[in-house]
């Protein structure tokens, strides 16, 4: 149960996810708790039309978090510093994050700030960029007869997994779904290969997943680098390997815009057909 205090009590803080990308993608109590913030400290993965449609007008704005892979913005530290230091002055604090805001995050030093200053939190879950753009590329991450499991992973320049790990990631039913992998997508297509990914199997770089400007690239493991050689892909951008990718052709609905208009022309004759 959230907590509820009052303006004479110490502040509060509020953990949420704004899901991957289009602002509709957001939950019904992230909603509320927008327009209720005073301070807003937001990652510069979530999507601005998401404050500007949603927050106080009044409300403290401060962008924070990573980009990229060390690309010199707020130091974790200093995030946590500023979230304490708000809410103690007793204000209600909203930590804004990509997708959702435990998934590859570093909530767990903030919420280990948070009770060592004995503030009080909540938690709101959101839809992270793994669903979210797998669904609005159309591929089925689990589905019937192409794929038993789902695994999703990390992977940037410095990432070392062991060789067991390597060989539960190339099992011909697994799909794969690579978040901060597209800077080093050379390094993760050998490595995948080296320890025996069919050469074959189909993979998918998706860029600004959700957004107006989702773009979806095709290939697979051993064309991958001559597809997309030079390729500078945007971000953020997800990787996904797995037999599951070949479904995109098939069943890819989002074409950009608005999801509702698209959703809407599908359906139509269906509904005239039974009237």
């Amino acid at each position: 149960m959230p907590f509820a205090l009052s303006l004479t009590d110490k502040g509060r803080v509020i953990l949420a996810g704004a899901g991957p990308g289009d602002a509709d993608l957001i939950t019904v109590r992230l909603q509320r708790c927008l327009a209720q913030a005073d301070v807003i400290i937001t990652d510069r993965l979530v999507n601005t039309e998401i404050i500007d449609l949603y927050a106080r007008k009044e409300a403290l704005v401060l962008m924070t978090g990573k980009q990229g892979f060390h690309d010199g913005s707020v130091a974790q530290s200093d995030i946590n510093k500023i979230i304490v230091h708000h809410a103690a002055s007793g204000k209600t604090v909203l930590r804004l994050k990509g997708g959702d805001v435990a998934f590859f995050s570093n909530v767990l030093d903030e919420l280990i700030s948070l009770e060592e200053a004995g503030i009080p939190f909540e938690i709101i879950p959101g839809i992270t960029a793994g669903s979210g753009a797998a669904a609005y590329a159309g591929i089925p991450l689990t589905a019937r007869g192409y794929a038993k499991n789902v695994q999703f992973i990390t992977f940037n320049p410095c990432s070392q997994y062991e060789e067991g790990k390597w060989k539960s990631f190339v099992q011909p039913d697994e799909t794969l779904v690579f978040y901060m992998a597209a800077k080093s997508l050379d390094k993760l297509v050998r490595s995948l290969m080296a320890n025996g990914a069919a050469p074959d199997m189909p993979m998918a770089v998706i860029e600004q997943a959700t957004t107006v400007h989702q773009q979806v690239y095709l290939s697979t493991l051993e064309d991958c680098c001559r597809d997309f050689s030079g390729k500078k892909f945007v971000s953020p951008s997800l990787v996904i390997v797995g037999r599951v990718v070949s479904l995109h052709q098939r069943f890819a609905w989002y074409k950009g815009g608005k999801p509702g208009t698209v959703f809407k022309e599908l359906i139509t004759p269906t509904i005239a057909q039974h009237a």
